[in-house]
């Protein structure tokens, strides 16, 4: 019996260091270094993250157009270009 339960703690023991030695390994393993881009595949990428970088940023002024358009219309600001509203007092046609 006691044979068998030191079998058995030896076995565990065991698996547990080579679960640790080998993820000890996998973790330092060098990863091959990918192929060198050529000249094209540079040109392609930049321009591809330029255009990318275009495009979120006319998204972005158009959020933040819309966000100040918002603002200005639930706050009650008045634009100086834009005409003031008549208000129901002005046009009563009582003087």
């Amino acid at each position: 019996m006691r044979k068998l339960a030191l079998w058995k703690l030896t076995l565990a023991i065991t698996l547990a260091a080579g679960l640790g030695v080998g993820s000890l390994a996998g973790v330092n393993a060098a990863l091959p270094k990918p192929p060198a881009k050529s000249e094209a595949d540079k040109a392609a990428e930049a321009e591809k993250a330029a255009a990318a970088k275009a495009k979120e940023t006319e998204l972005n002024n158009k959020a933040m157009d819309k966000a100040v358009a918002n603002y200005k219309k639930n706050k009650g600001i008045v634009d100086a270009k834009a005409p003031a509203k008549a208000t129901p007092a002005s046009t009563s046609g009582k003087k």
